[in-house]
């Protein structure tokens, strides 16, 4: 355990200027507080927060964030206050300290929704102040680094499963790459220990038969350097265990094949001099295709910056290396952190690789914060986190030129929401490199996307199954419960009208107002989606408003006239193949412009629509009170299509499929699919999915169908 004096010493190694004396009072204070409370290996319970400050110490951070590592305890396993800390140490470390502490006394209902609550707070206080993430990354980083006392076997894996899927990729995230490896490695032991033994004995055998090989490469590749006047440093290094079998696991390729084992980096003054060291490299020594990659002229979202190879170097070992200058090594050792955001800013000059637009570096972070302020469940949220932190980059530009990165399997759509989430709402087709291409194409590197918009468009629920970032999935959500919700209000007033006129009523706002109290809605509009979701029936509103109405308690027959005073649910209007989001035709049932159709209320989901022949609304019989009355509206001016099916029974002779498809055509169908659902010596069944008009249009068809010599029967099946 760090001692008082060892910790500020080591703070004012790198800052002179440090507050020392409110280190001091703080180590005190979180002594006393903290008292005679034990860690689980035995040791007491302040040597953690002390270790914690020591790991940030190596990130040479400031004194508030020091500070704020002692105490970051306090408040949740002491008796300590908010409003104390800020007497004691100022508003600033006050909130930091806050910000870290987790959400203990919220009653969760599990701990997926714990974990995920508790993650949602850490990023809104991360969205004041970066510096709570980088206390709390280091709390992460000592309590794996002591996993192994807690003996509880399913807790070490909880508490390793969660660093691996939340903390090591915040930390690659924000650039802090030592200690995202150290967290991934110490997560591995504890999740897959026997993998993580059997490469490091592979490993071992591995070094024992190369020798010193890592350092005779390193300084071979400085040797030839120099010989060309250029200056620098090269470090040579073995990389950790779980990085080599992430890499053998996704490439499936066995320990020897894996060409970084060696990595190499060198470290130049300027920019130009890393190009120059790539142009001695190729020349000395042969590249391996497609293994070259520029992160100088496009950095990684995280601000990375480095060239890298991978090449057939000395003693014909494959070893990737990466060129960076001295500004750019310590962006990469150190992360965020290396921007010193604490201290004066950038002076800006030409030779400032790190200056510039700082925050755009960490836009993925204000587009989590965008999610949260839109709602959303917490489990939805550390879903969408998860799958923005885990995701390989892609690169494309607006036709303006504009770079947006994207995770990898990204589509227009998620481009579309990267630009502006109005651009994402009104997005209905895109081009990609000046073609035409569909909304689901997976985006590559360099592709230049237009994205074409029509203010009449919606977000499509399809959209959902193919985007791949957090923010498009939310806010095609968003956007489709708002829709959801306008029909079902929508369909809820269409509804009441209907019901009340029938019961020689009227359904006005202000009549309609009074059922809300009664029925415990907050406004009008909850009453109304209420009575569309099918949670509520208009004869309950009717009774409400109207109290001396009867209403209905025998069910009504299918065929039973659908007119007059009928005292169930109202009606709705048909109008096409795809109704809306709150009406919907039941599956396989196939119901045509022409014939009888009635809506069955599906609570919480809209109204079903059925053919009133068929058998399946048998179930439905007892419950009047689900029964809607459906009519088509379809305007003739406009004709759509409508799926029908066949079934037909045909001669097993050469010619029979293609005069049945040819006279289908012939009769204005189309047919959508066809599949041989039974076969022997003389006949064969097929089915048929074929598109028409209305019911006169497919009776034609099965008309025709029939006059042909060689088809036995056409049935027109029904569930």
């Amino acid at each position: 355990m760090l001692r008082q004096y060892e910790l500020v010493d080591r703070v004012l190694g790198y800052d002179p200027k440090a507050d020392e004396a409110l280190i001091n009072r703080a180590y005190v204070y979180a002594m006393k507080q903290h008292g005679s409370q034990k860690r689980a290996s035995g040791d007491p319970y302040f040597s953690h927060p002390i270790e914690v400050a020591g790991i940030l110490t190596d990130l040479k951070l400031d004194t508030a964030t020091i500070v704020t590592a002692l105490l970051h305890d306090t408040i949740e396993d002491t008796g300590s206050t908010m409003e104390e800390l800020t007497k004691l140490f100022g508003a600033q470390v006050a909130g930091l300290v806050d910000g870290v502490t987790k959400l203990t006394r919220l009653e969760l209902t599990s701990e997926r929704s714990k974990q995920a609550e508790n993650f949602r707070k850490f990023l809104l206080a991360m969205s004041n102040d970066i510096r709570v993430l980088l206390v709390k990354l280091a709390d992460r980083l000592h309590n794996m680094r002591t996993l192994h006392f807690i003996s509880s076997a399913d807790k070490r894996q909880r508490i390793a499963l969660e660093t691996m899927e939340i903390y090591a990729p915040l930390a690659g995230r924000m650039g802090i790459q030592e200690v995202r490896e150290e967290l991934e490695d110490l997560a591995f032991k504890e999740l897959n220990p026997e993998a993580r033994e059997t490469l490091l004995k592979r490993l071992n055998e591995f070094r024992e038969a190369s020798g010193d090989t890592v350092k005779l490469i390193a300084d071979e590749i400085k040797a030839k350097l120099n010989e060309e006047g250029l200056s620098c440093e090269v470090i040579g290094r073995e990389k950790r265990p779980y990085s080599m079998w992430r890499k053998m696991e996704r490439r499936a390729i066995s320990l020897e094949q894996l060409s970084d084992i060696f990595g190499f980096r060198v470290v130049v003054d300027e920019v130009p001099d890393c190009y120059r060291a790539v142009g001695i490299l190729h020349t000395n020594w042969p590249m391996v295709p497609g293994r070259f990659k520029d992160y100088i002229s496009t950095p990684k979202a995280n601000g990375y910056r480095s060239v890298h190879t991978t090449m057939i170097g000395p003693q014909k070992k494959r070893a990737e290396v990466q060129i960076r200058t001295r500004k750019m090594h310590e962006v990469a050792e150190y992360g965020i952190a290396a921007h010193w955001l604490y201290k004066e800013a950038p002076a800006g000059g030409e030779d400032d690789e790190t200056s510039g637009d700082f925050a755009g570096t960490f836009r993925w972070l204000r587009q989590l914060i965008e999610m949260l302020e839109h709602g959303g469940t917490p489990e939805e949220f550390l879903e969408h986190t998860k799958l923005q932190m885990f995701s390989d980059q892609v690169f494309c530009f607006t036709p303006n030129g504009l770079l947006i990165t994207l995770p990898r399997g990204a589509t227009p759509i998620d481009f579309a929401y990267a630009v502006h989430t109005e651009v994402g709402d009104t997005c209905v087709g895109c081009k990609i490199n000046g073609r035409h291409m569909p909304l689901r194409t997976h985006l590559e590197n360099g592709d230049e996307v237009e994205i074409i918009r029509s203010q009449a468009q919606r977000p499509a629920p399809a959209w959902e199954a193919f985007v791949a970032t957090g923010k498009a999935r939310s806010a095609i959500r968003r956007s489709i419960r708002a829709t959801k919700q306008a029909e079902f209000s929508r369909l809820g007033r269409q509804i009441l009208k209907s019901a009340f006129e029938q019961a020689g009523k009227e359904a006005t706002d202000t009549l309609l107002e009074r059922a809300i109290g009664p029925l415990r809605k907050s406004d009008l509009n909850e009453l109304l989606a209420s009575v569309g979701d099918g949670t509520l029936s208009a004869p309950q509103v009717l009774q409400v408003v109207y109290p001396t109405e009867p209403t209905p308690k025998d069910g009504r027959k299918r065929g039973a006239k659908m007119n007059g005073k009928d005292e169930r649910g109202g009606s709705v209007r048909v109008t096409g193949r795809a109704a809306g989001l709150v009406t919907r035709f039941a599956p396989d049932m196939f119901p045509l412009p022409g014939e009888r159709i009635v809506g069955i209320m599906m609570p919480g989901e809209g109204i079903t629509i059925y053919p009133i022949d068929t058998p399946a609304l048998e179930e439905f019989d007892g419950e009047p009170l689900r029964w809607i009355d459906a009519t088509w509206d379809i305007d003739p001016d406009h004709p759509q299509t409508f799926p029908a099916r066949l079934r037909v029974t045909a001669r097993n002779e050469v010619g029979s499929l293609a005069n049945i498809s040819t006279l289908i055509a012939d009769y204005g169908s189309n047919i959508a699919n066809l599949s041989l659902t039974q076969r022997d010596t003389d006949f064969y069944d097929i089915q048929i999915d074929l598109e028409v008009r209305d019911l006169k249009h497919l009776t034609r068809v099965m008309s025709a169908l029939n006059g042909l010599s060689c088809v036995n029967s056409v049935v027109r099946p029904r569930r």
